[in-house]
């Protein structure tokens, strides 16, 4: 359909927006995606909406991806804007990953480890081929993989847990002062950051960035030189403790990845030698993001090993202040909006300095 050109700021804004309408349905004659259908076979994209969008409802990150036609930065934006609008009820206990039933779990620094390698649901393994029976719609069964003749463990020990006792990786413990955990999405970005406000802001980083800036560590630009420690697939439970009961009760269960990386670590005058934990949690599965989650948390804690800090992805403000996709977005967008009095400020003081240029120009001639 052609449309006749519109004046006037208001009627054009409306306009577009029949145009967007227009462009996010399609053919008319193809029937509609429903939510539904995103929510259950674009999972993998509803997860990072999730995760970025700081939100776990698979219904609302379905529709926003709708909404958005599929661009996942505008669905972030959509699900963030509307997160604005909830009342915080309870603020949960520690999720307790020890505790996850597992649908995936793998370690690359053994082959062994208790309770098993646990490949589950990766491409890692597929044919990076088009498979034309996808264009195909056809009434069948769910595909079904084959049952394991026992049930899972419901608790799996960690992968390097057999050589924790030998000091040779760095303990987990808690903050000495107990001080309560920063919230990035009540409160501004805030430096030099604690590690807690650095993995919320990597968390809800675009993954494509936190992704470039962990290959710029392993590749050089950097100096990461991780083992992938354990990387856990599965269902938590979240629990909150109401005031009026004094217990913890159970909420309800999420997926999340969780990623333990490794890190060589040479000692010092007051360490001994052993690795360190570089570590990443997302909502969903969200493996790649994890894992380069991992890795720029544990650059990013260089100086707690007296290691210099000298390239982009050890900077902790260059890193925390570029993250977030909505704030990157707006600001390349925003180059669309209206300029003319910047533009014309700037061509005029090109056009001066080239007549400056000139006049010197004409003196060193005439001077020759």
């Amino acid at each position: 359909m052609a449309y006749v050109a519109v004046k006037g700021g208001e009627e054009a804004i409306l306009n577009s927006h029949g145009l967007v309408a227009e462009d996010r349905r399609g053919d008319p004659a193809v029937p509609e995606l429903t939510v539904r259908q995103i929510a259950e076979q674009f999972g993998l994209a509803v997860d990072r909406v999730m995760c970025e969008g700081s939100v776990y409802d698979r219904e609302l990150a379905a529709l926003a991806l709708k909404q958005a036609q599929g661009d996942a930065v505008e669905a972030i934006f959509l699900l963030r804007a509307f997160r604005t609008t909830l009342p915080r009820l309870a603020v949960s206990n520690a999720l307790d990953t020890a505790r996850m039933a597992i649908q995936r779990r793998v370690s690359a620094t053994f082959k062994d480890i208790p309770g098993g390698q646990i490949l589950g649901s990766t491409y890692e393994y597929t044919h990076r081929l088009l498979d034309f029976d996808h264009l195909d719609i056809v009434d069948c069964d769910k595909p079904k993989a084959k049952v394991a003749d026992d049930p899972l463990d419901p608790t799996f020990p960690r992968a390097f847990d057999s050589i924790s006792d030998e000091d040779l990786i760095e303990a987990e413990l808690p903050e000495p002062d107990q001080s309560p955990v920063f919230d990035l999405t009540r409160d501004p970005l805030a430096m030099p950051a604690g590690r807690d406000q650095r993995l919320q802001n990597l968390a809800r980083g675009d993954e494509g960035f936190v992704v470039g800036l962990a290959y710029s560590a392993l590749r050089g630009y950097g100096a990461a030189h991780p083992y992938v420690g354990e990387t856990r697939v599965g269902d938590v439970t979240i629990e909150i403790l109401p005031e009026e009961l004094g217990f913890s009760v159970s909420i309800g269960d999420i997926i999340v990845t969780e990623c333990q990386m490794l890190d060589f670590f040479g000692g010092s005058e007051d360490e001994p030698a052993r690795f360190t934990r570089g570590y990443g949690l997302s909502f969903g599965k969200s493996e790649r993001k994890a894992m380069a989650m991992a890795i720029v948390d544990r650059s990013l804690r260089c100086r707690e090993y007296g290691e210099e800090a000298k390239y982009p992805v050890q900077d902790e403000e260059f890193v925390l202040s570029h993250t977030d996709n909505l704030e990157a977005a707006g600001f390349v967008s925003h180059l669309t909006l209206p300029h003319y009095v910047d533009f014309q400020g700037d061509l005029q003081f090109i056009r001066q300095l080239r007549e400056e240029h000139n006049r010197r120009l004409s003196s060193k001639e005439a001077a020759e």
